[in-house]
């Protein structure tokens, strides 16, 4: 927190994280590795597709 200077720029960086951790995070300790591996893969390609739009 205190490397940002305006509160500003630290919620919006707060909210694009807390928006990708979201995304990509699928606590891998809850589920199989095949599972993890799928599910990571296609949040990876969701990801790809809507940051190049």
């Amino acid at each position: 927190m205190l490397k940002f200077r305006r509160r500003r720029s630290l919620q919006k960086f707060v909210s694009i994280h807390a928006s990708v951790h979201n995304h990509v995070n699928h606590e891998r300790h809850l589920t199989s590795r095949e599972k993890f591996k799928l599910q990571r893969d296609a949040a990876l390609t969701e990801w790809q597709q809507l940051s190049a739009a």
